[in-house]
């Protein structure tokens, strides 16, 4: 039996999300993350009552951090820039579709504890949407965005582009490129 150990919450949610994104949902259990933490199923019990709980805490834990990079956009002059920006820091991570994909299979009806994180990851979602109220604030000032696009379809446009799977492995830097390319000029040549 594996010895119980420390783990700090950086090195959980680390292996967490590891771990989701080589055996995904339904192959992501206490066990093999015991095994990985070299702690017993047990110590895992001990923080959460189940996976959906941890699912949920490690999903609320990235959000925090996103939303705390994100802030920094307040700070950056031009709408361009504030653009590049946004799309660097969505795309950072190149492996966000998959944990999206995979924090949809998470059920809300297992306990409590679950509801709650899933309404404060709702909240947080709100939050950030907020949050970017000046950046569309300054394309509008600035001339670049379109004055009869409501503001909550430019940024769920934007927020959504990181869903779009990349089924055939376009280099990441291209794949980004494009993707800022038609958000921004759209699909279609001139016609």
């Amino acid at each position: 039996m594996a010895r119980d150990r420390k783990f700090s919450t950086e090195e959980l949610f680390e292996l967490t999300q590891n771990l989701l994104l080589e055996h995904g949902y339904e192959g992501f259990t206490f066990s093999i993350l015991a095994e990985h933490l070299n702690v017993s199923r047990g110590t895992l019990y001990k923080y959460y009552e189940n996976r959906e709980e941890l699912i949920t805490e490690f999903m609320l834990y990235e959000m925090g951090q996103f939303l705390a990079d994100v802030k920094e956009i307040q700070s950056i002059e031009g709408f361009e820039q504030k653009f590049d920006f946004l799309l660097s820091l969505m795309f950072k991570n190149p492996k966000l579709h998959k944990l999206i994909e995979i924090g949809q299979h998470v059920r809300a009806d297992v306990n409590e504890k679950v509801q709650e994180n899933i309404a404060q990851l709702e909240k947080l979602h709100v939050q950030m949407y907020h949050s970017m109220e000046g950046f569309i604030k300054s394309g509008r000032q600035e001339g670049i965005l379109k004055p009869e696009l409501p503001d909550s379809l430019i940024l769920g446009f934007i927020f959504q582009s990181v869903a779009i799977p990349n089924h055939f492995g376009i280099p990441h830097e291209k794949w980004v490129a494009a993707i800022k390319e038609i958000i921004a000029t759209g699909m279609l040549r001139n016609i």
